[in-house]
């Protein structure tokens, strides 16, 4: 007889479950509830012909662990559930029916594997046990505030019933839409109403078409043009032909050396095409081995290994469901680097989120408070990346009141692949292969979501673009995609990533065309209609084109890994896109309209300085205390306790870690040995990010993100000529003339910062429609935001440097010139205001860093910083807590320029193109030698110090700073005194 069971798993002593703790501090710091004692109970529901036998050793065998838990289960058909406990309040959270569970399919695997054969479905929650003086305004205030999210979950005061059942809408539904009787008013409704994300004149061009067939479009139809056709896919503002006015700002820094008008007008052919991958076509580096082609950017490592990077961002749905969505951001990029048929050896992440404390009243409605955003991403991309086996190895976190309604999640993988083993060539006759993962509702609309602004009420309207991930089940396709890969076994793979199997299927049939049967897609549950199974997001899955003859070898290895596979259809040679439900044509589809029919924009973009206030610099500055400031603002401080729920050392490769030196202190980047590749070589990874720059003028923001990711590798020992970059750019709604100035300035910056270093961009990313509407109806984008994440090539591992002081005596040098560039700065910032000349762009940049690298491999470097935020004074008080030891410094030696006239400004601004060096003695002939004949600017600072403190000299010669290291690592680290 078929059953539900439901099974608790409670700790013996609930105090030593760490999740207790975590719900007492959170409870206290962030609902202001006073919960006085807490249990958390993981809850499981089993429904099937099972035995209370069978019961148990599903409760004892899969569930409890025996040391420190307890099961205790019930059949609900016959058992009515226990009174309340006395004293205590009961909270319990599950998902909504139909969202993916990941735990209960492991179960149903597990259960299967011990031999029990009956458990038909499962579900599992979450109960939670909460003492106190409380009352039912406050326990409701704490589960909908803490405790659960309404867009993945529900609550109950007391005991939810479980709903083991999905509600099944007939499976085989298909809507005809009535697109040629609409008008224009018609047309922008229903692509509202549908999420399609498509303008009036994309719609008249789907219309047109239709009429010209004679008929009107399938549901199927429709929303495979949307996806396509959306700004994540088809990236139509970096293509659109842009009319550009400009009106002052800071001049381009032009290639030839020559610099740009301050106002004017031009056209300009795709922002792509013309700043982007223009700078790539003309560095012309050979070791570039796929730029903007494939999943991901592929570089050499050497003559037997490539290198792949890719960056994605996840914006808006981790905005809706912190976790999932890290957590699928992390899953979606890693399975780009699989798309290129390389290993994930790294994951990186550059977090953008509200203010901590931002006080609850400003909080507008329908948002989750940063603090709640926050805890969520860093779980999401701890639980992907550890469960994989991916060391999380470099990233960034950055606070800012415009991220409150808009976080921005940027996930980055690298990949290692031997040469030339990533096909690419679909054959007519290729069989359409899927791996891994089931589908569900999960993730519709993703793409075209995210080509649109948030809203108050997006979660409650658009909740299905959320997915929820599974590593696990991500970690057995790899295994098998890479077993496939060396025995040549695949033509081409991608993954199913935005659109799903539309756009995965729709972009590997471009040039010859494909038929698939919906009905063979193994559903996680029924009643999905057509287009939900075309278009489903649902995570772990990536489809293959395979010769016919090389089928059954492929289901042998899957079937050793349980990695299910499906044959979808065949790639046909027809360049028609042909899918059927139960042999039913729901959607047929030319080639040559689905990818070029796209009607090309036209904007108009314009740009113009803002105007930002300079602050009130202090007359007599405690240079002391401003600098114990800087280095606790959230930005600077140690991000330690979020980077030790990262694994940074699995797969043995990690070389300088994003902790460095005796005193744990930060690192510019990481260095990476592969396992497996020859001995010696290696590769950095950096990034340079700074949005308050953007706020002044894009054009310097992406100059000093280019500069910044580059001193970032360079200062770890990478080559400056062998530096790859990705960009990534997150910003508002182009539409709006103002918004795609700055998006234009950004791009300019983007390529002429990268020609003058001669590094080449091998793949990035644009996130639009970064906004939020209150509502009133009133809009807010995001901080202009540019991330360029840089992959450098390391030539000796065992030369690599790291940022910590190594020994009392070494000298210490300032490379490069500091400049009066305090615009967006960290210190401005903590004054109040952001100024209003931003850092200008450094020419001598590629220059010093070439000369740096020489030095480095001659082994006369020993630790090396570069200047970035806080400037000089937060890089020398890093560089003294990681190592240990103090440092002696003396300003009047500092290379600087007239507008360099006082301690602070030459402490504290953020000039580009800058390092703190230390040096040995016997080396300092050379290494000032090394600089002085190509007339590049250093200068000697001081030495490293055996005394535990930092002392720095004025400009005018006297002592006006002098803190110890125990001081300067209690900053740091956010302790109290």
């Amino acid at each position: 007889m078929r059953s539900t069971y439901r099974v608790e798993i409670h700790w013996r002593e609930p105090h030593l479950d760490g999740r207790v703790a975590q719900l007492l501090r959170r409870a206290a710091q962030w609902v202001r509830v006073p919960v006085r004692q807490a249990a958390v109970v993981d809850l499981y529901f089993l429904r099937g012909a099972l035995s209370p036998e069978e019961v148990e050793r599903i409760a004892q065998e899969l569930l409890a662990d025996p040391v420190c838990q307890r099961p205790q289960w019930r059949r609900l058909e016959a058992e009515e559930p226990p009174p309340p406990p006395d004293g205590r309040w009961v909270v319990e959270v599950m998902l909504h029916p139909g969202v993916a569970d990941p735990v209960a399919e492991r179960l149903l695997e597990g259960a299967a594997r011990i031999g029990i054969r009956g458990l038909e479905a499962a579900a599992t929650g979450t109960r939670y046990e909460l003492w106190g003086d409380l009352t039912r305004d406050q326990v409701v205030a704490l589960a909908e505030g803490l405790l659960h999210n309404p867009v993945i979950q529900t609550y109950a005061l007391g005991e939810l019933a479980p709903n083991l059942e999905v509600a099944a809408r007939p499976s085989d539904e298909v809507e005809v839409i009535p697109l040629r009787g609409m008008g224009p008013s018609q047309l922008l409704a229903l692509s509202r109403e549908r999420v399609l994300a498509l303008s009036l004149e994309e719609m008249e061009a789907v219309q047109e078409h239709y009429a010209a067939l004679g008929r009107d479009p399938t549901d199927v139809e429709l929303e495979t043009l949307a996806q396509t056709w959306s700004e994540h896919c088809a990236h139509k503002t970096f293509k659109a032909r842009i009319h550009y006015t400009w009106a002052g700002g800071l001049p381009r820094h032009l290639p030839d050396g020559t610099l740009g008008p301050p106002a004017g007008e031009e056209e300009v052919d795709g922002l792509l095409a013309t700043y982007i991958r223009r700078a790539t076509d003309e560095a012309a580096r050979p070791w570039v081995r796929s730029a903007f082609v494939d999943n991901a950017g592929i570089v050499a490592l050497d003559e037997e290994w490539d290198l792949s990077f890719k960056v994605e961002t996840h914006n808006h749905p981790s905005a809706l469901e912190p976790f999932g969505g890290a957590n699928t951001g992390v899953g979606g990029v890693v399975r780009d680097i699989l798309g290129v048929s390389a290993r994930p050896i790294a994951n990186t992440d550059v977090l953008c989120f509200g203010p901590r404390d931002l006080p609850d009243e400003d909080l507008p409605p329908g948002v989750l408070h940063p603090r709640r955003v926050e805890g969520g991403v860093v779980a999401g991309i701890e639980d992907y990346g550890n469960k994989m086996g991916i060391p999380t190895v470099n990233g960034a976190i950055l606070y800012d009141r415009g991220y409150v309604g808009n976080p921005l999640v940027f996930c980055g993988c690298v990949g290692l692949a031997p040469r030339d083993a990533h096909p690419r060539q679909v054959e007519p006759g290729d069989l359409v292969v899927v791996l891994g993962g089931r589908t569900g509702r999960d993730g519709l609309h993703g793409a075209t979501f995210s080509s649109t602004a948030l809203a108050h009420d997006t979660g409650q309207t658009v909740g299905s673009v959320v997915q929820i991930g599974d590593p696990i089940v991500e970690k057995a396709v790899m295994e098998a995609i890479l077993r496939a890969r060396d025995e040549g076994l695949y033509h081409a793979i991608t993954d199913c990533g935005a659109g799903g199997f539309s756009s995965a299927v729709g972009e590997m049939a471009r040039e010859v065309g494909a038929e698939v049967e919906l009905h063979h897609v193994p559903l996680k549950y029924p009643g999905l209609r057509p287009w939900e199974i075309w278009l489903s997001e649902a995570q772990e899955r990536m489809v293959l084109a395979v010769p016919p003859a090389n089928l059954e070898r492929l289901q042998a290895i899957c079937r050793g890994l349980d990695v299910e596979l499906t044959v979808l259809g065949r790639f046909t040679g027809d360049r028609r896109l042909t899918v059927r439900h139960r042999g039913r044509v729901v959607a047929d589809l030319e080639m040559d309209f689905l990818h070029g029919g796209l009607p090309r924009k036209r904007l108009e973009a314009h740009w113009q300085p803002p105007a930002h206030p300079k602050p009130a610099l202090p007359d007599a500055p405690d240079l002391g205390a401003t600098l114990l400031r800087l280095l606790a603002r959230p930005e600077t401080a140690s991000k330690e306790p979020v980077i030790r729920r990262y694994d940074h050392e699995v797969q043995g490769g990690t070389v300088v870690k994003p902790l460095v030196g005796p005193g744990e202190g930060p690192s510019d980047g990481v260095v990476l040995k592969p396992l497996g590749t020859k001995e010696g070589r290696g590769l950095a990874l950096g990034c340079g990010i700074n949005p308050w720059v953007g706020l002044l003028d894009p054009y310097a923001m992406a100059w000093a993100a280019v500069d910044e990711a580059m001193r970032n590798v360079v200062a770890l020992g990478a080559d400056p000529d062998q530096v790859a970059l990705l960009d990534n750019f997150c910003w508002g709604d182009p539409n709006l003339p103002d918004r795609l100035g700055g998006l234009v300035r950004a791009a300019q910056g983007c390529y002429d910062a990268a020609r003058a270093f001669g590094a080449p961009f091998i793949s990035g990313k644009d996130s639009l429609h970064n906004e939020f509407g209150d509502p009133e109806g009133r809009r807010t984008p995001v901080p202009p935001t540019l991330l360029i994440s840089a992959l450098g090539i390391v030539p000796d591992v065992r030369r690599a440097v790291t940022a910590d002081l190594k020994r009392p005596g070494h000298l210490i040098y300032a490379v490069g010139l500091t400049r009066r560039d305090l615009g967006g700065s960290a210190w401005f910032r903590s004054l109040g205001a952001l100024g209003d000349e931003p850092p200008r762009p450094c020419r001598e940049s590629p220059r010093l860093m070439r000369a740096l690298h020489r030095a480095m491999r001659q082994g006369w470097v020993r630790a090396c910083h570069d200047c970035s935020e806080g400037g000089l004074g937060v890089a020398a008080a890093e560089m003294a807590l990681a190592g240990g030891w103090g440092a002696a410094l003396d300003l009047r030696n500092l290379p600087r320029d007239a507008g360099v006239d006082r301690d602070d400004v030459a402490l504290f601004s953020e000039s580009l193109g800058r390092f703190l060096v230390e040096v040995p003695r016997e080396r300092q002939r050379e290494f000032e030698a090394a600089f002085h004949a190509e007339g590049l600017p250093i200068g000697l600072l001081g030495t490293v110090q055996e005394a535990p403190m930092l002392a720095i000299v004025g400009l005018a010669g006297r002592e006006v700073l002098r803190l110890p290291l125990a001081d300067i690592r209690r900053a740091w680290r956010g302790e109290d005194a």
